[in-house]
């Protein structure tokens, strides 16, 4: 129920309330605004010039792959395109990226005579030293790369945009080409990776098989000029070629299977890595009893295809045989590929994207794994059958086919090998890879930093904002009274506003006693409205007593008690201000009279009550001073000396003034208050706390008898709070009125 009336109590700010606010602190405001504002165009001026260099490379997803052609892709959509990129650019971002591009730099860098086109990536000599600028290490700069090079994809293209900045335009251009040729190649490199291992596989074969087909036919020359010329018969020649021709396809289809089997290792090890229960079910799959006698009757019929080839038939009967074979191996070949392709579907029906390719590929070398190791042994089979025909040669022509096998066999493998190398060279060089750079950064001729009216103006804003927001701040945090509204929001009765005295007199001090001073100022005019006020107040004409006291020191009491009871001898009333803070008097200061005599010594008896009045500098008023501090202050002002003393001056007088200490310092206020018909609470702008003034009107009216009428508002600064048109508005209206008035007079 609290709370609720506490957020009902809620006083929300209007703009109006904000400027006032703002314009109140208008000088702090202005110093945070220019120390801002003078930061931001030093920035401006002293801020080095970057240059940003760009590029822009063309990303295509991979091709080759029979999945592309599939439903697959398709199904990838935008999403499956923005991921692609998204790893490519991780891949640009990764260390071993960077170390290339560092190390192409750094090379870059070594052929230039001077270092004034290197800003980011050199070392300036230390001041007084006698060293040279050195370049920084390729680790320093590979690890500068990561903040100075910003990688990002062009939105809804497959196009990346490499930039970076330097102070240096030569640096920033050589940057962004450096890591553009260095991805591509990494790229290429990445694309051709497998084709090249097959190509390096390939090339060390070649090379022992050439070495191998070098000693043979050593072999052969050294037998024949040993043993003569020995001729091999038409049986002998046509066993061998055709033993020849079926070791050259053992050969092939194992170098196949080896080439084969690393692609798989490869593969599986990627799919482990990623999905180790789907590569074991992969190897299930590739093994199914159904797969596996399919491939071995397509390689029995290629055997059967490769012995009719050797035979030497004519070639009308060679040609229509070979024919027969291959249509029974295309029709064994097309139920191969609609089982794979059944297989293939449930494998990868549930799979991610990434996986989903990798499997495919790990399938189709599977399966055609087992189709080479199963004509591998066909072939082995049938060659072991000509090996037994070949060991029943005659004696004296054996040896010299077996070199003549084994030099012809040599042969046969060294081309093949030589044809399959130079295909391999041809793969390796058709694949282009996937990174297309569309432009080479230029030397940028134009700084893109630092946008210098743009930090002026953020200076601008940000010192606007500042201010502002401090004083908005401060506002929040400040308990303080600050205006009438402010006292009126907390449900206390107002009585009046005294404004800042801002007259000064002939020394250069403000004048306190205004009202006999000066008669046509707004704070003269703010006490005769007080004292007008007090009369509507007390119409019946009781309120004869009246007692001035605030909440704490320096708010301005006695200067208020001074100006009211000058503002009612200006009616014509006879009046009478009574010091009674009988600790630090004032009030015979403000009037330039003596302390003592004061009614403290008409209490002791020392003096008359004549000698304690005095004149108080206008007519009809009078001033009492303190007099003698005594020792016993608040026993004196709670006697019944005091009492009668108050009643005495109520007979002498129309009006009595009673100036007090304050509240929270002593229990004075508190004891005069009883004895007087009204009690007025002096609040001072900007200096009294609201839980204070609370706390002192919840003190005056919890007295026996309460006489508490209100505040008075004291120090409020009226241009700072209303502004300057308000201010010349009520002090034009005020001076009119009272030239207007001493005319009349």
């Amino acid at each position: 129920m609290n709370k609720q009336n506490n957020w009902n109590n809620v006083k929300y700010k209007s703009l109006l309330d904000y400027f006032n606010i703002i314009r109140a602190n208008i000088v702090i405001v202005s110093v945070i605004f220019l120390v801002l504002f003078s930061i931001s165009l030093v920035y401006a001026v002293v801020a080095k010039n970057k240059f940003t260099a760009q590029t822009i490379l063309k990303i295509s997803q991979p091709e080759g792959n029979i999945l592309d052609a599939t439903s697959f892709l398709p199904e990838m959509g935008d999403r499956g395109a923005d991921r692609f990129i998204a790893n490519e650019i991780e891949t640009m971002t990764n260390i071993t990226i960077r170390k290339q591009v560092a190390q192409v730099m750094v090379d870059s860098f070594k052929n230039l005579s001077e270092t004034d086109n290197i800003a980011l990536f050199i070392k300036k000599k230390k001041l007084f030293s006698e060293e040279n600028d050195t370049l920084r290490s390729e680790n320093e700069i590979a690890g500068m790369l990561f903040s100075i090079v910003s990688i990002n994809q062009k939105k809804g293209l497959d196009f990346i945009e490499i930039s970076a900045k330097s102070p240096s335009p030569y640096e920033a251009s050589l940057i962004v080409n450096s890591y553009a040729k260095v991805y591509r190649r990494f790229n290429l490199l990445d694309n051709r990776k497998q084709v090249t291992r097959v190509k390096e596989f390939l090339e060390e074969e070649k090379n022992k098989k050439y070495q191998e087909l070098l000693s043979a036919e050593n072999d052969y020359k050294l037998y024949q000029l040993r043993g003569g010329a020995v001729q091999l018969d038409e049986q002998a020649r046509t066993l061998i070629e055709t033993m020849t021709n079926l070791e050259s396809r053992v050969n092939e289809t194992s170098i196949e299977l080896a080439i084969v089997e690393g692609t798989l290792k490869q593969y599986k090890a990627e799919l482990k890595s990623k999905d180790q229960s789907l590569s074991k079910h992969l190897e299930t799959k590739a093994a199914e009893p159904y797969l596996i006698s399919l491939q071995n009757q397509i390689a029995e019929l290629e055997t059967q295809k490769d012995m009719a080839s050797f035979a030497g038939k004519k070639n009308s009967q060679k040609s229509d045989l070979i024919q027969q074979y291959d249509n029974k191996i295309a029709s064994l070949k097309a139920k191969l590929k609609e089982s794979t392709d059944a297989y293939q579907s449930s494998i990868l029906s549930a799979s991610p994207e990434e996986i989903k390719i990798l499997t495919q590929q790990i399938f189709e070398q599977e399966v055609r794994y087992n189709s080479l190791l199963a004509s591998n042994k066909a072939l082995k089979i049938n060659l072991a059958t000509y090996e037994k025909r070949f060991d029943a040669l005659p004696e004296r022509s054996i040896d010299l086919a077996r070199l003549e096998r084994q030099r012809m066999g040599n042969e046969k493998i060294y081309l093949l090998l030589e044809e399959k190398y130079q295909e391999a060279l041809v793969n390796e060089q058709s694949i282009d890879g996937n990174v297309l750079i569309l432009n080479y950064a230029e030397m940028p001729q134009i700084p893109s930093e630092p946008n210098r009216i743009q930090i002026v103006f953020i200076g601008l804003v940000l010192g606007l904002v500042a201010g502002a927001g401090y004083a908005i701040v401060k506002d929040s945090f400040d308990d303080s009274v600050k205006s009438p509204e402010d006292i009126e929001d907390l449900n206390i009765k107002l009585l009046g506003w005294i404004p800042i005295i801002e007259e000064l007199d002939e020394n250069g001090n403000h004048i306190e006693f205004i009202v006999s001073e000066n008669n046509n100022v707004i704070s003269s005019d703010s006490y005769k409205s007080l004292r007008t006020m007090i009369n509507n107040m007390d119409q019946n004409g009781l309120g004869k007593t009246i007692l001035i006291t605030s909440s704490a020191q320096s708010e301005g009491k006695s200067i208020t008690s001074l100006n009211l009871a000058g503002s009612f001898a200006l009616t014509g009333k006879k009046t009478v201000i009574i010091d009674c803070d009988l600790r630090k008097p004032r009030i015979h200061s403000i009037l330039n009279k003596n302390r003592v005599p004061g009614f403290t010594d008409y209490f002791s008896g020392r003096v008359p009550f004549d000698e304690i009045i005095q004149s108080g500098n206008l007519k009809n008023l009078k001033f009492i001073s303190a007099g003698s501090i005594p020792r016993n202050p608040t026993e004196i002002l709670d006697s019944k000396g005091m009492t009668s003393f108050i009643e005495k001056l109520k007979n002498e007088f129309d009006i009595v003034i009673i100036d007090s200490p304050p509240l929270f310092a002593l229990a004075d206020a508190v004891i005069l208050s009883k004895l007087v018909d009204q009690t007025l609470l002096v609040a001072r702008a900007d200096v009294t706390d609201t839980k204070i003034l609370q706390k002192s009107i919840s003190l005056l009216n919890n007295i026996e008898k309460p006489s508490f009428s209100g505040v008075v508002l004291n120090g409020f600064n009226l241009r700072k709070n209303y502004g300057s048109y308000y201010y010349k508005y009520a002090y034009s209206y005020s001076y009119a009125d009272n030239k207007k008035v001493k005319s009349e007079k």
